[in-house]
Order: C-alpha cells, then structure tokens, then sequence
C-alpha cells in the first residue's frame, strides 16, 4: 500500500497546500479520499488522475473537501473512450450533491456534445451512501466506513481501508469519538486533519474561533493514536497552515501523547507500506 497526502490545506487558499485529498493505492487500486482545491494538479504529479480512481470517497460535504469533484466528474468525462460512471461514496447526501454537481455542468455538458461528434454520451456517477459498515469491497481492497463527530455537520464518516495485510485510516473532519476509535484500532497509519488550539485561541477572530469545538487537535489525535495501538501518526488539513521550520513543534505537541512516527504532511508526501 502506499498513502499520498495530494493536498494537506484548509478552506483558507495557500499557494503551497492544495485542499484536502489523500490517495491511497492498494491492490492495484487507487482511491482517492476526499477532493478539494487543485485535486487533479496534484493527482497528476503523484501520476494518477480521474480516470484512475477505483472510486473517490467522501468523508462529508462541506466545501472545502469536494470543491473539486466537479473537475473529476468532467476530466473523467471527456477524456474516456466510452461511458465510464464515476463511482462516489459518501454519507447520506452524497447523492444529491453529485446530482447538483451534474446539473450544475450542464451547460458545459452541452456545449461538448455539440462540439465533439464522438462523444455521444453525458458524464454518470455510480453513488453508494453509508453511515457504518463496508463502504468498498472489490474482493482485493475492502473499505469501511463509521460515523465521526464533526456536529453539526452531519452525517459524516472515517474511512478504514484494510488491503495486502495492512490498514490506514482516513479520519476526515472529526473530534475523537466511538466511530473514530473503532476505525483506527491497530492501524498501520492514521490520517486525522488537525487544528493547533494554541494558535487559533491566540487569534481574536470569532469565526476562527468556532472550529475548536469540531476539529480535533494536535492533542486530540495523539491521544486517539495512543488508544487505538496506531503505527505512525500523520497531521494533514493543518489549521492554521505551519509556518516554514514549525512543524517540529506540530511534531512536539503530537509527541507528548503518542510514542509512535509523527508525521506533519505536506503536498504530496508519501509512505510505501
């Protein structure tokens, strides 16, 4: 297996961290988790891209995690040789976002059909929504999905995605809860999007402000890491983003709850398990 953290930002636009997205390749597959801001750029460096994904999976619908499954849907689209739907999972709601998404391109559907006489077909999406349970199972690569805390939004899930004897989680936007523990028991690797509460308490910004109650720390996903048996910790989806020769205090933090690897990820960092 390998896990390639494509984009590592937040909602605030970063010229050097790109919204969130992981991949992960296992079996032969490559799925992609999440797809915000500049997916495809980033996918394309890390040589993958929408024709490739097995299936992208969504851990919830705010904004910033699927801003860019519009330009999946489309590259997929126009780039096929035949009908080729997209397969999307999601929590429950999933599907009329992709419909949205769908009638959103519309026009721009309809200006390609009319452009190109080989394309005779509109882009499609296969959409499973889940709350808990197998999530993906190809008989090669098994994916299962519980409910994480990211009140009020909701419903949103984490990802467990168990191939070629390994297991890495893919945690989303979530405070530590029962789900969340469930997915990370004994994994190999933990993705958690993380905020650093000391920074942000530090910034007299009401809106900034209210994610404390719905992301976990630093703190949070060590302790999630250390009860869970995890193997290395990563940070992704860094809020704020860390100033340049800061992540060893992201690192330092993380330390003074879990023993294990910590990684603070940047665009494009990957391990080979």
């Amino acid at each position: 297996m390998q896990v390639v953290t494509l984009g590592t930002g937040s909602p605030i636009p970063d010229p050097n961290r790109a919204g969130p997205a992981t991949l992960v390749r296992a079996g032969g597959r490559d799925l992609l988790f999440d797809c915000g801001r500049g997916v495809l750029m980033r996918a394309s460096a890390a040589w993958s891209g929408p024709a490739a994904f097995a299936a992208v999976f969504l851990t919830h619908l705010h904004s910033d995690h699927t801003t860019d499954l519009n330009d999946i849907v489309t590259m997929r689209w126009v780039a096929s040789q035949g009908p080729d739907p997209l397969p999307v999972v999601g929590p429950p709601g999933t599907r009329r976002l992709v419909d949205r998404t769908l009638a959103m391109l519309s026009d721009d559907i309809g200006y390609r059909l009319a452009h190109h006489d080989d394309l005779n077909w509109e882009p499609t999406c296969t959409v499973t929504e889940v709350s808990e349970g197998v999530a993906y199972d190809d008989g090669t690569v098994r994916v299962i999905a519980a409910p994480t805390d990211h009140a009020p939004v909701h419903p949103t899930v984490g990802y467990r995605i168990e191939a070629e004897g390994r297991v890495v989680v893919i945690a989303g936007d979530t405070v530590p809860c029962a789900g969340l523990d469930r997915l990370c028991a004994g994994a190999d690797v933990y993705v958690q999007t993380v905020i650093r509460r000391s920074l942000i308490e530090a910034i007299p910004f009401a809106r900034l402000q209210d994610i404390l109650d719905y992301h976990s720390s630093v703190e949070d996903a060590a302790a999630t890491a250390s009860r869970a048996g995890v193997g290395t910790l990563v940070l992704t989806h860094l809020v704020p983003a860390p100033a340049a020769g800061s992540e060893p205090e992201w690192e330092a933090e993380a330390r003074s709850g879990f023993d294990g690897p910590v990684v603070v990820a940047h665009d494009l960092w990957q391990l080979d398990l």
